[in-house]
Order: structure tokens, then sequence, then C-alpha cells
């Protein structure tokens, strides 16, 4: 199971409910930045024998006008692969109930997540498959394990799963500051030809003394065959205006500056540039691309169109084109970018 992959057929929307958890303490669980030990759990919940995919972001808050850094909860999804992060930080452990609880769904005897009928679960853990008899919300997520839920039909086998985790971040982080480059230069300042010259740009203003009602700022690394290249300055700055997106220097740092609470996506970002972005060119660079994204101390690998990639406030993107695969994902001191 490759990190960031979908296990199951789609059956809830990713994301708590609204009964979950949206940055409330639920189920005596505070949500708060990741922190940097961690582990996982993998969770497979299956109806007559088909399985079913476990939503992402379950537990993650992400930032908005009134929460500029968002939180995650110790318990929480990232992708649609059923593993379960949890927070490695302590010894605490932690209960299947506390993650449905922060999932904000059902969790019974009869009833999981609105799936109904009898339910029989199972835990592995090292390679030992335990019948659980006991209150499912009481049971404890095993670090490393399984847990799998049937409801109704039950399988004739259990399956179990090998996975991968993202890269672990670097050790020593890099200080952001304005004027600063981070990288080696390699594409010329501004716009090209092709990019925004102060007309609309997928539907991106350009505009003088715009008000900044939402001032937030993302962060882009692009690494080339293991070489991290500089994003160029003055993108989105043609001189006459300021697009809603732009860049000031070479750290990354892409401004998103708007009058109200607009959000926008990689793919406009780099439409403003005039450069192409695609699972096999970025800016020109081509090869395999494989995409990591960091939101409050939490790594994930986004298998999706990286230009869908929403801009949030302190979202740090890496692409990574080429080989080698990235060692570790770089992690950046914002406060003097702020």
């Amino acid at each position: 199971m490759v990190d960031g992959s979908t296990i199951g057929a789609a059956q809830w929307p990713d994301g708590s409910t609204a009964t979950g958890g949206a940055g409330q303490a639920v189920g005596g669980l505070n949500c708060a930045p990741a922190g940097a030990s961690y582990t996982y759990s993998h969770l497979s919940i299956y109806q007559n024998g088909k399985q079913l995919a476990l939503p992402a972001n379950i537990g993650t808050v992400g930032s908005s006008l009134a929460l500029q850094r968002g939180c995650v909860y110790p318990v929480h999804t990232d992708d649609a692969s059923g593993k379960i992060r949890i927070d490695a930080t302590t010894n605490t452990q932690y209960t299947l109930g506390q993650f449905f609880a922060v999932w904000g769904e059902t969790l019974s005897a009869t009833n999981v997540a609105g799936v109904t009928g009898p339910v029989t679960a199972w835990v592995n853990t090292g390679g030992t498959l335990t019948k659980y008899t006991g209150d499912l919300a009481s049971l404890v997520l095993p670090r490393n394990g399984e847990v799998t839920l049937e409801v109704g039909t039950p399988l004739t086998q259990i399956p179990t799963y090998a996975w991968t985790d993202p890269p672990p971040l670097a050790t020593t982080p890099i200080t952001l500051t304005y004027g600063g480059t981070v990288g080696t230069l390699y594409w010329p300042n501004g716009a090209t030809s092709t990019g925004g010259t102060g007309s609309p740009v997928d539907g991106v203003v350009c505009a003088s003394g715009m008000a900044e009602t939402y001032h937030v700022h993302s962060h882009l690394s692009i690494v080339y065959n293991g070489q991290t290249r500089a994003l160029p300055a003055n993108i989105g700055l043609p001189g006459s205006c300021n697009y809603e997106l732009h860049t000031h220097d070479n750290t990354g740092i892409i401004h998103v500056e708007t009058p109200n609470n607009k959000r926008f996506t990689l793919g406009q970002f780099f439409d403003i540039w005039g450069e192409p972005l695609t699972t096999t060119n970025v800016a020109g660079l081509t090869g395999d691309v494989v995409v990591y994204i960091r939101d409050n101390g939490d790594i994930r690998r986004y298998m999706g169109d990286p230009r869908n990639i929403q801009l949030g406030s302190l979202r740090e993107i890496t692409l990574q084109v080429g080989t080698p695969p990235i060692g570790s994902i770089a992690q950046y001191n914002w406060y003097e970018a702020q």
C-alpha cells in the first residue's frame, strides 16, 4: 500500500462530520499542530464483504480567516488508505471510540458510521490476529497494527497490509527571511510571456491598492534530481498591479492577498507564472512528479492532480521531479516571514 493511496470504495465524504472535530475538544482530545513523533494504525471497514474507503482528513482542521494556522487531532487521517495517524510524542493510548468521536460518526455493535448490521471486530498486532469481543469504543488502536470491522456478512479471510510512510522531516529547519533565497537560482524572475501581465488569470485578479482582508502565505519547494530550485521572485507582480497570488523573493513563499475569503490553487499560481504543472512536468522540469504536503507539522503524500492543491495558510508543498527519491522533507521557520 503506497502512502497516499485509496483503499476501498467511496462511502463517506472526506473530513469530519458536522458533529465531529472542528477544532474544539472532542472525546478528551484537543486539536493542535501535529507532533514530530507519530505512528499509524490501520482501519478496514467492510459491508457484506465489500471494503469501504476510510475518508481522508478526518480530524484535520484547515486554515480560515479566523484560524490562519489549522490543527489536527492526535488521531486523524491524511488520506483514504485506512491509515490513522497517531501522535506518538507520549505513550498515550487512543481508542477507536475517540477516533469515531473526532470523525463524528456512530460506532456500536450494530452501526459503523451509518452502515448497519451485526459488527465483528478483529485486531492484528505483530502478525497475531485476535477477535475482539469487548465494547468497540474501548478498543485501543494498536500502534503499527490493524483493526478490521465487518458489518453484515463476514469475510472468509482477514487481509493484512504493508504500507509506506512519508519521508521524515529534515532535522535542521530553514529560516525564511524576506528577500532571501532558498535553493539554486534557475528560472528568471517574474512571469513568462504567457503568464499574467495584468489581465485576470483563471479568476485571479490584478489590482493596485487592493484590500488584504485575507493575507496568508504558502511555501513551494521544487526539487529536481535531488537539487532544490529557487522559485522566481516577482511572479504575479507585473509592475502595474499585484495579482492576488504572487512572490516577492526567491524563498518559495507564495503570498495570498485578497479582499475576501477566496481560495486559490497551485494550478492558478502556475498559470500566473506561465509555466506548466502536470504529473510529469513542473515548469519545464520533466520526470515523474511526487508531491508532499505539510500542514501544521503533518506530512502527507498527495496523489491527485497537483494543479488542484489549495494554497492554505503556512502550507508547505514539495514537488519532487525525477530521481533520487527525497530522503527527508525540508521544514521551515516561518517567524520572520509573517
